[in-house]
């Protein structure tokens, strides 16, 4: 898909919000209407931020980008000022892969998805590094840093966020030293960003309940702060150091309300998109909790 020139209204998404500078929002639907259909569903939570993902997890071809209804979606933004919107790439890709074909899959769907992404004048993806399914730890950093090599121009506008994973399965990427070895290993290495994710940093052992700004010194000494772009928060069903990856709402895990209410009016996380992806569509009462906001009546 050739580059489209983008709206006019593309810079107005990347604007300072507020004067406390917190972004947060959910992940919102793309269905029948596309980016119109993101847009009103996040003003439905009074939220000034989102995220989506411009393809099925299930596979198959893409929906046209051209289709997205972007420049009416994009003046609607502007109106109601909602800004920095992240993409998220499909789970379906596994730049970390043995198998070529799949290996070959991930690199074709992450080239295009950047495409994609800058038609829509957005400047987040989102990825999971990916799993080793069996070769170890040193071969996926490697593999996924040569999709990367293969992929990356230098020319793109927008940053491929590594997200922090819990440990879970084979997965790479759980670690604030594995996400530095990535981004050490790729030549345009100023694409690459990083989004954490509450519930996968607790789960793999980060303290953030108790010392979010030890984590926060850990990952500017490991990997600098400068390339923390988004977070996902999330509380966790599981305990700390659980190594699995289960969601709860807000406040109905074992991180907790509190600790994610300090986390996301950190100094740190300002103008940082900040993306709910918790269970059970309760997305406007967490946002208001959140926010210290009045509940909306129902």
């Amino acid at each position: 898909m050739p580059k489209t020139e983008q709206s006019s209204n593309e810079s107005a998404i990347h604007q300072t919000p507020n004067p406390k500078g917190i972004l947060l929002g959910a992940n919102v639907s793309i269905a029948k209407t596309g980016l119109m259909a993101a847009v009103e569903e996040t003003i439905q939570y009074d939220a000034n931020t989102y995220m989506i993902y411009t393809r099925s997890n299930r596979g198959g071809k893409a929906r046209p980008i051209e289709d997205f209804n972007r420049d009416q979606a994009l003046e609607l933004m502007k109106q109601k000022g909602i800004f920095d919107p992240v993409v998220h790439l499909s789970y379906l890709v596994n730049l970390a892969s043995p198998k070529e074909e799949t290996w070959e899959y991930g690199v074709s769907v992450l080239t295009e998805e950047i495409q994609r992404v800058e038609y829509l004048g957005f400047k987040y993806i989102v990825m999971h590094p990916g799993s080793h399914v069996g070769e170890g730890e040193p071969y996926a950093i490697r593999r996924i840093a040569e999709a990367l090599n293969s992929i990356l121009t230098g020319n793109e506008d927008v940053f491929i966020c590594l997200e922090t994973m819990a440990g879970d399965g084979s997965k790479v990427g759980n670690s604030l030293e594995q996400i530095a070895e990535i981004i050490s290993l790729v030549k345009h290495e100023d694409k690459l960003a990083v989004c954490i994710d509450t519930c996968h940093n607790y789960s793999f052992g980060y303290d953030i309940v108790n010392d979010f700004d030890g984590f926060l010194k850990s990952f500017d000494d490991t990997i600098g702060l400068n390339r923390l772009k988004v977070a996902h928060i999330n509380d966790s069903k599981t305990p700390f150091n659980s190594h699995k990856d289960r969601h709860a709402n807000i406040g109905e895990g074992s991180i907790g309300q509190e600790a994610l209410y300090r986390i996301v009016h950190h100094e740190a996380l300002r103008n940082i998109p900040q993306i709910l992806e918790t269970p059970g569509g309760k997305y406007r009462s967490e946002i208001d909790v959140l926010l210290d906001r009045t509940p909306a009546s129902e």
